[in-house]
């Protein structure tokens, strides 16, 4: 029977010197970089939290108490093929840190065969077998796999940061794009509404005419009125159609399969749960990606590092010969070997240490590309804040203002049938009106929108629940 006896004393003397190996690895610390201690656009009573970047983001679309978006969100999540190909990847570097680590152990091979010889007649002939086991390890003297290891590892947890990164992008855009639906069918509903209404004045004006009471041009303008108004439904028709095929898309279908029907305009906002600067760098996947992408590039020097010294393997081998197959396992001639290598570039005209440089330079982008996506996050979240402070007090003055503007409609409409004044006075009060009918739609869905701008900014959801404003 083969045995590897005779190699354990070179085996242990191997792993003993790979244990000692030494690490080339720079000590990681996170790129220096400011941090405000709050917001300068935030509310008072912002709170602190300290959730991770891994933590699940939540179902924070449902604060918008819209069962047709929970179940859109549900099939990007599901369907989404942006996301799909981001888990694809991160799939693909978990396996390269599998095939890393696997480089630390030893490859061990076997091998069985069978030869026949022969000759003439005074030549001896005859079959023999052999089998063989034999191994081939790199020694890890100088932390260079161990290094390739901890880059693998964070260039898959970077990998794994893009797919939270991904579904909280892919999850916020079809919630803006449906509240902006949604907002359409509340304005084409408005239209719908002046319409009706443009086309009893019509009736009227027409009627005012035939008797004399009314000028030709009350006619022509109160006409114009109406077919403006009517081309408008169009284009508002037309764009909505555009998100519908938007919002198909994000949830995993073609434009064809989806037909979102009309429904009564919900305006609610959520309250956006608050959060702290420091705790957006550990919720944002983005931040998270980015900075692992620094741990990677740092481990990445000490992979270049290595390089700078010499290699040392380890290859060995036992097996045995019989004149028969059967005779493998109790007799025949045992042979073993074992070797160990060493090699070192003596010269290579600075090849290596170049490469040195590019691993830190590369430290140095991966470094900056870090700081710029945190103060890309800190500005993101002072927009979105401002946004929907601005909003919310717009909202509630053009509120006011299409009340205002409906009465005055009403009023200068019954000065004109008094004849107390003229239909250019009625036309502008009309136009005004609607107008201000859209304005106040707008509004409350561009603070929707400011709504779900600001939790992608603070990186998702949260568990508290919070009423809405």
């Amino acid at each position: 029977m083969m045995s590897l006896r005779p190699l354990r004393p070179a085996l242990a003397a191997a792993l003993a010197v790979a244990a000692a190996g030494c690490s080339l690895v720079p000590t990681y610390q996170r790129p220096a970089l400011h941090i405000p201690a709050e917001f300068k656009e935030a509310p008072a009573g912002w709170h602190a939290a300290a959730p991770a970047d891994d933590q699940s983001r939540g179902e924070w679309w449902r604060a918008f108490n819209d069962p047709v978006l929970d179940g859109l969100e549900a099939d990007a999540t599901a369907h989404n093929q942006t996301v799909a190909a981001a888990i694809a990847s991160y799939d693909g570097e978990r396996a390269l840190l599998r095939e890393s680590r696997a480089s630390l152990w030893p490859d061990i091979s076997g091998s069985v065969g069978v030869s026949k010889s022969g000759g003439s007649a005074s030549t001896s002939s005859g079959k023999r077998a052999s089998a063989t086991v034999s191994g081939a390890w790199t020694i890890d003297l100088f932390g260079g796999l161990r290094a390739g290891v901890a880059q693998n590892n964070a260039s898959m947890l970077a990998s794994r940061a893009s797919i939270g990164n991904a579904l909280l992008a892919i999850h916020a855009q079809l919630a803006s794009d449906y509240l902006q639906l949604r907002g359409m069918d509340a304005q084409l509903a408005a239209y719908q509404r002046t319409i009706t209404g443009y086309q009893r004045t019509l009736t009227i004006t027409q009627n005012r005419y035939k008797v004399g009471v009314a000028a030709h041009m009350d006619v022509l303008q109160a006409e114009t009125t109406l077919r403006n108004a009517q081309s408008q439904v169009t284009d508002l028709q037309r764009q909505r159609a555009t998100l519908e095929h938007a919002i198909a898309v994000l949830s995993g279908r073609a434009p064809a399969d989806l037909a979102l029907t009309t429904q009564a305009w919900n305006d609610r906002v959520p309250a956006v749960p608050s959060t702290l600067p420091s705790d957006l760098l550990q919720r944002r996947p983005d931040v998270a990606a980015a900075e692992r992408s620094v741990m990677a590039a740092n481990a990445g020097i000490g992979v270049q590092r290595a390089a700078l010294f010499p290699s040392l393997s380890l290859s060995a081998s036992s097996g045995r010969s019989a004149q028969v197959l059967g005779d493998l396992a109790s007799g025949g001639s045992a042979v073993w070997s074992l070797g160990l290598t060493g090699a070192m570039t003596l010269l290579d005209w600075g090849a290596r240490s170049a490469r040195v440089d590019q691993a830190r330079a590369s430290y140095e982008q991966s470094a900056a590309n870090y700081r710029q996506t945190v103060l890309s996050a800190l500005q993101q979240t002072e927009d979105a804040l401002v946004e929907l402070r601005s909003y919310a007090d717009e909202a509630a003055n053009l509120k006011a203002s299409s009340e205002a503007a409906d009465k005055v409609e009403q009023m200068t409409l019954n000065q004109y049938l008094a004849g107390l004044a003229d239909y250019t006075t009625v036309v502008t009060a009309q136009n005004t009106a609607l107008a201000a009918r859209r304005s106040a739609i707008a509004a409350v869905v561009q603070q929707q929108q400011a709504a779900v701008a600001l939790t992608q900014a603070i990186g998702g959801g949260w568990d508290d629940t919070v009423p809405a404003r």
